[in-house]
């Protein structure tokens, strides 16, 4: 029996029950089509959304290509319904391309409008034939550091050329010659475009920013129409002169003509607007696919109706999609489409369920353009110009530069958004590309082999890759060591190839044959398995934990066990084919004990004998759930003989003198009295956890629940319910936030009552008064990797408050309540 259950609902046997209905045949495979087009409430407020931000950013991106305006509203609408009917992401919004504005503007100064409605064409005909292909995957292979640089160096092109704009004059024909004129151009700017442009901006960052009930209130609207709305309204009232959109008649409107060019020109195009188009689109939906999960994993789980499982986008299906989208696009005179991250995550913030919420903008769009012609004709192109730059500046993303800085490709990043601004898209992704693989290349080909001895030790240093490239440097420091040489190998890189591993293979195999001891470690010294053996595990051992059973990677379903009705309602079905559970079991256990002896006993055999003949001498009592996700020794950084450990279901401390009638126990009694008067430890901490099935129990339990031995041990828990219900006391929280429902409050109030219950202990409560014990009180969110300590809050009224503090990384003995460090010392607020 399972000790702790999560507190979340197990669809199982009803996700498999869909799953077989549905048709589905693989994990990534794309939501199952319904028969008819159901719209919910959610996704039809998210359409509203989505389509107020999209309205003016589609103005704002045709205004800065130097395209007709209608141009952007029909690319809007053909994204918004063919991308989101066709595509394999559901929640992704497309629309107009902001990271080709520098692109189309250039395709529109040289070939004109409708031959660009034409190159538009030709990248959807190509982008459906490589999502035929199934080249979407393959087109994430190229380095970030590359996607974001070019994402990065059209977004300062944008905001270079829309400044122009906001200045009230026009852009030059290159991001460098925009950079260039900027002077002149302040110099002659009128005040009021730079005054609207200004005000757009201001509210652009101002009004997600607005503080208590208001600002909640007014957060609701889109910063992007609140700032337009307000600009206009500004300008109508004191600009009236200011140059504003200019819609045509749609019987005006360009389609487009035959290509007229030279045929390498026209197909570099064409070229350069399907991979701008088609990586923009595939980045938003991999970021899509994160968003989304996301909010399925931190939404509160109160009883509500869960949200639909998460799956992963059919980027093939996107790809193909995206293609017929700008066919269409082109076809009737568009922009081309892509897949926005702007307005993606606002559908998904927005709470939207499914592609309805993105066909429904698309057609919202489309009735404004027919019926809001006059009001649109009334917003400042300052106003859009500004828009659009700040679209521009978030496109130099900061995350993704500390990232690319952190793994050392900078130089590429830089490299390609220098070629962006000087050359072009496309210039700019070569000259990314080659910079990458000098780098590689130098990184493969640089390695340094230093030999030095000390008391006659050696220490052979290998910095970098061994490749072939490196064998001859590494056989001849090698082959000065002298035969039966007692001597560590430090191996500091991530690749070895395989002539380098045969070169230290055979050197190893002879050294050992003569009497020679070698050790293999890594940079920081941790030892590393020799090198036969390495090639058979897994899992190297003692390194950080990682995912559990990875030495066997046998896909094995699991029998339902029996499980009382009390602590999960609704057990999944067995499956009729698993295997039997002594096999199962056994197999894991003699596979675990197998991989133990053979990787990690070599390492710490010597630890153990040492603490066999000198005794266990522990500093802390770990009182914590038997819940098979807390690892104990992982979260607490701990080894052999650090913590004397009592896990029982719902970490529960039976008072002294428990009634016959609640049953008595006295177990746990006995770990304290022992750890305590025996072994002498200094502190004794309480732990809960999150997802606590012990906790849901209590929750849940009817009067009439069976009097099982579960049962009469969980009674010990029921005065940490009181605790919770009663009026006397404060909720326990975690510094900066409630507790997300009543299992996690339940989960953190249990732990300040075991902790009062442990201070009845008789040998607790006379160490406690001499001053030589400590007792702590913990709770770790399984899903987050992080845990809490308790403090002592400020006083409400009615008693201290129990506030558990976010434990920060990195800072030994601190913990951080996300304003400050506390101190922990023993005279500190960690209750005692």
């Amino acid at each position: 029996m399972s000790a702790c259950v999560p507190t979340r609902n197990d669809h199982s046997s009803r996700s498999s029950r869909l799953s077989r209905a549905s048709g589905f045949k693989r994990h990534h495979s794309p939501p199952p089509r319904r028969g008819r087009f159901r719209v919910s409430g959610a996704d039809l407020s998210a359409s509203i959304t989505v389509f107020l931000i999209a309205v003016p950013m589609s103005l704002g991106l045709a205004v800065a290509m130097d395209a007709p305006l209608a141009a952007g509203l029909v690319s809007a609408a053909i994204g918004g319904i063919v991308a989101g009917s066709l595509g394999g992401t559901p929640l992704q919004v497309s629309g107009p391309s902001a990271g080709l504005t520098v692109v189309t503007a250039e395709l529109i100064q040289i070939y004109g409008w409708r031959t660009t409605c034409a190159i538009t064409v030709g990248a959807g005909l190509l982008q459906i034939l490589l999502g035929s292909l199934r080249a979407a995957r393959s087109a994430l292979a190229v380095s970030p550091a590359i996607v974001h640089g070019t994402l990065a160096g059209i977004g300062v092109a944008i905001a270079l050329a829309q400044v122009h704009i906001v200045l009230g004059g026009g852009p030059q024909s290159s991001a460098l010659d925009n950079a260039l004129a900027l002077p002149a151009r302040l110099a002659q700017s009128d005040p009021a475009a730079p005054l609207i442009g200004a005000l757009t901006i201001l509210l652009l960052i101002v009004w997600p920013r607005l503080p208590g009930r208001i600002g909640s209130m007014m957060g609701r609207i889109p910063a992007a129409l609140a700032a337009v709305v307000s600009a206009t309204a500004v300008a109508a009232a004191t600009a009236p002169g200011i140059a504003r959109v200019d819609l045509p008649s749609w019987r005006s409107h360009a389609l487009p003509e035959v290509p007229q060019g030279p045929v390498a020109a026209l197909a570099t195009a064409v070229f350069t607007v399907m991979l701008v188009a088609s990586l923009e689109s595939l980045l938003a939906a991999v970021s899509v696919d994160k968003m989304s999960a996301d909010r399925v994993m931190s939404a509160p789980k109160d009883g509500a109706a869960p949200l639909p499982p998460v799956k992963r986008s059919d980027l093939d299906r996107e790809l193909r999609a995206q293609g017929v989208a700008n066919t269409l696009s082109g076809l009737v005179g568009g922009l081309a489409v892509s897949g926005g991250a702007v307005r993606s995550s606002a559908n998904v913030r927005a709470g939207a369920e499914s592609r309805a919420s993105t066909v429904l903008h698309g057609v919202w769009v489309l009735l404004s353009a027919a019926l809001l012609v006059t009001a649109l004709e009334w917003i400042p192109l300052a106003a859009l110009a500004a828009l659009v730059m700040v679209v521009g500046i978030q496109m130099v993303n900061f995350a993704h530069i500390r990232k690319v800085h952190k793994h050392r490709e900078f130089l590429v990043y830089g490299a390609t958004i220098t070629g962006v601004l000087l050359f072009g898209v496309l210039e700019g992704v070569a000259i990314g590309i080659v910079v990458a693989v000098a780098v590689a290349l130098h990184r493969l080909a640089r390695t340094r082999i230093t030999v030095s001895e000390q008391e006659g030790r050696y220490l052979v240093a290998a910095r970098g890759q061994l490749t072939f490239l490196a064998v001859p440097r590494l056989s001849r420091a090698l082959g000065r060591l002298p035969h039966g040489v007692d001597a560590v190998v430090e191996l500091d890189g991530f690749f070895m190839d395989h002539a380098a591993y045969e070169t230290i293979q055979d050197w190893y195999a002879a050294q050992t044959a003569m009497g020679g001891r070698i050790e293999f470690t890594g940079r920081s010294g941790g030892r590393i398995a020799e090198p036969a053996s390495a090639a058979h595990s897994c899992c190297r051992p003692w390194t950080p934990w990682r995912n559990h059973h990875c030495h066997d990677r046998v896909q094995e379903a699991a029998p339902t066990p029996t499980v009382s009705p009390m602590v999960r309602e609704n057990p999944p079905a067995a499956t009729p084919s698993a295997p039997p559970a002594e096999r199962q079991g056994g197999h894991r256990l003699l596979s675990g004990l197998s991989s133990f002896q053979r990787n990690t006993a070599p390492l710490v055999r010597e630890e153990l004998a040492r603490l066999a003949a000198e005794g266990q001498r522990p500093s802390q009592l770990f009182i914590t759930c038997a819940d098979s996700r807390l690892v104990t020794s992982m979260i607490t950084a701990s080894g052999p003989g650090d913590l004397f450990t009592v896990r029982n279901v719902g970490n529960l401390v039976p008072p002294p003198g428990t009634p016959e009638a609640v049953a008595q126990d006295d177990s746990v009694a006995a770990a304290i009295e022992y750890a305590v008067d025996v072994l002498g430890v200094d502190s004794i901490t309480v732990c809960g956890h999150s997802g606590c099935g012990a906790m849901q129990a209590l929750l849940g339990a009817a009067p009439e629940t069976p009097r099982t031995p579960l049962w009469r041990w969980l009674r010990h828990g029921l005065p940490s319910l009181d605790r919770m219900r009663s009026r006397h006391h404060s909720w326990a929280r975690i510094a900066g936030r409630m507790p997300t429902d009543a299992v996690e409050q339940l989960c953190l109030t249990n732990v300040v009552q075991q902790l009062e219950h442990l201070r009845a202990h008789e040998s607790v409560a006379r160490r406690l008064a001499a001053g030589s014990l400590q007792l702590h009180g913990m709770y770790f969110h399984v899903g987050e990797a992080q845990a809490y300590l308790l403090t002592e809050g400020v006083s409400s009224g009615t008693g201290p408050d129990e506030v558990f503090a976010k434990v920060a990384p990195g800072v030994e003995g601190a913990v951080n309540d996300g304003t400050e460090v506390l101190d922990l010392a023993p005279d500190a607020a960690v209750r005692t």
